[in-house]
C-alpha cells in the first residue's frame, strides 16, 4: 500500500469515528484510535505516523518487540492485544504502554513485578470474552470481579479498563449485543475503582464493526485492515 493511501485511510477512519459520534451524540475526543500493524513493515508505521497516528497495536510479542526496538519515536503508544504468555511480558514490559489482554490475576502480577524492574507503569484492560467462543480468550464475566479486587494494590500497573472481542459477523448489527454486554459490565463494576483499578476504558471494536462498537460506549477501538490493507497471515 502506498504512503499516499495510508495517509488517505487514516483520515477517512477518522471521518467515520467523528461522524459516528456525532450521530451517537458523543465527543470523537472520547474515542481513541489504535492502528493495529500486525504483519506490517516499519515503513507503513512511519508513514502512518507522519499522518499523525501515534498508538499502535500489536498481538505478537516478539514482533512488537522488535517493533518497538526500532521506532525509537518516544511519542509513539504501544499496545499489546495479542494473546498473554508469563514467560515473555518481560520482553515488552520496558516498553508497551498498553497490555489489552489480561484475562488472569497472574498476568497483572507478573506485568507489575516486570514493569517494576524497568522502573514504569504498564497501563493494562480487563479481557471478557463477549462472544462465548474460547479462541478468542478473555474471562468470564464472572470472573472478572474477583481479578478486580485482586488488582488493586499495584504499583507498577494500572488497570484502566474492558477489553473484549465480538464474533466476526458480515453484520455489525449482529454483535451489538455482545458491544453492550462489555458496556454494562464496565459500567457494573465501577465500585471496584480504587487505588490501581481506575476503569476509564472499553475497548472494543474492529474495522468491520467500530461505528456500532462507538455507538455502545467504546472508547478505544482497534482498526488494522481499513488503513493498511489486508494482511497477508495472521
Amino acid at each position: 500500500m502506498s504512503n499516499e493511501d495510508i495517509s488517505q485511510n487514516l483520515s477517512s477512519i477518522q471521518e467515520q469515528i467523528a461522524e459516528t459520534c456525532e450521530s451517537s451524540g458523543r465527543d470523537p475526543k472520547e474515542i481513541t484510535l489504535v492502528t493495529v500493524s500486525k504483519t506490517k513493515p516499519n515503513e507503513d508505521i512511519l508513514e502512518a505516523i507522519k499522518a499523525g497516528q501515534l498508538h499502535f497495536g500489536e498481538n505478537r510479542m516478539k514482533e512488537l518487540e522488535d517493533k518497538m526496538a526500532s521506532i525509537a519515536n518516544p511519542d509513539v503508544v504501544w499496545h499489546f492485544i495479542g494473546n498473554l504468555q508469563t514467560n515473555k511480558i518481560k520482553y515488552i514490559a520496558d516498553r508497551v504502554n498498553w497490555i489489552h489482554s489480561v484475562e488472569k490475576a497472574k498476568y497483572l502480577k507478573e506485568i507489575d513485578k516486570r514493569a517494576g524492574q524497568a522502573n514504569r507503569v504498564v497501563n493494562a484492560h480487563i479481557q471478557v470474552n463477549i462472544s462465548d467462543e474460547k479462541q478468542k480468550g478473555g474471562c468470564k464475566p464472572d470472573d472478572l470481579a474477583r481479578i478486580l479486587e485482586s488488582a488493586q494494590n499495584y504499583e507498577h500497573v494500572k488497570v484502566k479498563g474492558l477489553m473484549g472481542m465480538a464474533t466476526f459477523t458480515d453484520d455489525p448489527e449482529d454483535v451489538r449485543s455482545e458491544f453492550k454486554l462489555l458496556k454494562e459490565l464496565f459500567d457494573s463494576h465501577q465500585s471496584y475503582n480504587g487505588g490501581s483499578v481506575q476503569l476509564e476504558h472499553v475497548s472494543m471494536g474492529m474495522t468491520n464493526d467500530f461505528k456500532v462498537a462507538i455507538e455502545e460506549g467504546a472508547t478505544m477501538v482497534r482498526i488494522g485492515s481499513a488503513i493498511f490493507g489486508e494482511r497477508n497471515y495472521g
